[in-house]
């Protein structure tokens, strides 16, 4: 891991300094810092070890590797639905997150296929939750990176999804098959803090519903097409309008945990590949508990 001391920082020794910036360093279970200078783990960009006691000021780099926790890695299978030469496509999991963060790293999804299919270059291009199921694709090669995160950063690639809700009557989304909306709000993210927001404002995110089915305790399904992609946009759009997922625990309010995994899967991606330029469609076979005929049996890796 590489860290730059920020302009304008007063200089301070480096364990001080470090520690300041990254006080899970000091966590009781994790090697003591001073021992990690010692043992010459902290270093500089050529290689040179740092010194507990080093001054350090701003554009100074401490590069150190991350100690990982011990983590608990259920097994799962990966199940693939397209493989070439450019593009990996993952019918992901409920509760699977898609990058190593916090305590999913190993049993991220990027970790799990990299260590199943040996390939160290692969990189998510876009993300899903990690209580979010359905179809993930990740890059191959590093030369196509740029192309395919330009076309998700522009809106370029055509997702929906599907939701299990149980809409408030008397609030904003419809309830009888067939219906559609449009859903606009501005939502925004305060820095560390995991719950996004509905804001006053223009709106900056938008999102296409039609109701596919009513349940006759009053459980919808519904189909959503995202045409903008703000962090939890689907399950705080929806809870704003009385109508949280089935399974939500962040939306109206925070919860330890629920019964059941969240009721919302990405069910499809499609896009004009900018590489090869063909048309790609991606089809989960996973379910939330509705019947479908005609979904491939997807390949499955070993994490």
């Amino acid at each position: 891991m590489r860290w730059v001391v920020p302009p304008g920082t007063a200089e301070d020794a480096a364990l001080d300094a470090l520690r300041a910036r990254f006080p899970a360093l000091d966590d009781p279970e994790a090697t003591p810092l001073h021992e990690r200078f010692a043992r010459g783990e902290v270093v500089d960009p050529e290689g040179r070890s740092w010194d507990a006691g080093d001054a350090v000021g701003p554009e100074d780099e401490l590069w150190f590797h991350r100690e990982l926790r011990d983590e608990d890695v259920p097994a799962a299978e990966l199940s693939i639905l397209h493989r070439d030469e450019h593009l990996l496509v993952l019918d992901k999991p409920h509760d699977m997150a898609t990058m190593p963060r916090g305590a999913h790293v190993l049993a991220s999804a990027l970790v799990r296929l990299r260590r199943a299919t040996g390939i160290e270059t692969l990189v998510p291009l876009h993300r899903l939750d990690r209580r979010t199921a359905g179809v993930l694709a990740f890059g191959i090669r590093p030369e196509d990176r740029p192309a395919y995160q330009q076309l998700f950063a522009h809106g370029e690639a055509a997702k929906e999804y599907e939701a299990r809700v149980r809409p408030d009557p008397e609030a904003g989304i419809p309830t009888r098959p067939g219906e559609r909306a449009t859903l606009r709000d501005r939502l925004g993210k305060r820095h560390g803090h995991l719950r996004a927001l509905v804001l006053p404002g223009e709106p900056n995110a938008e999102t296409h519903l039609e109701v596919a089915e009513v349940e006759a305790d009053g459980t919808a399904l519904l189909r959503l097409r995202p045409l903008t992609g703000r962090t939890h946009q689907l399950r705080l759009q929806l809870s704003s309008r009385g109508a949280a997922i089935l399974g939500e625990d962040l939306y109206p309010e925070p919860v330890d945990a629920t019964p059941i995994p969240l009721q919302l899967l990405a069910r499809s991606l499609a896009f004009t590949d900018p590489v090869t330029g063909q048309e790609r469609r991606f089809l989960s076979a996973r379910e939330l508990g509705i019947p479908r005929r005609g979904a491939a049996a997807p390949r499955t890796l070993s994490p």
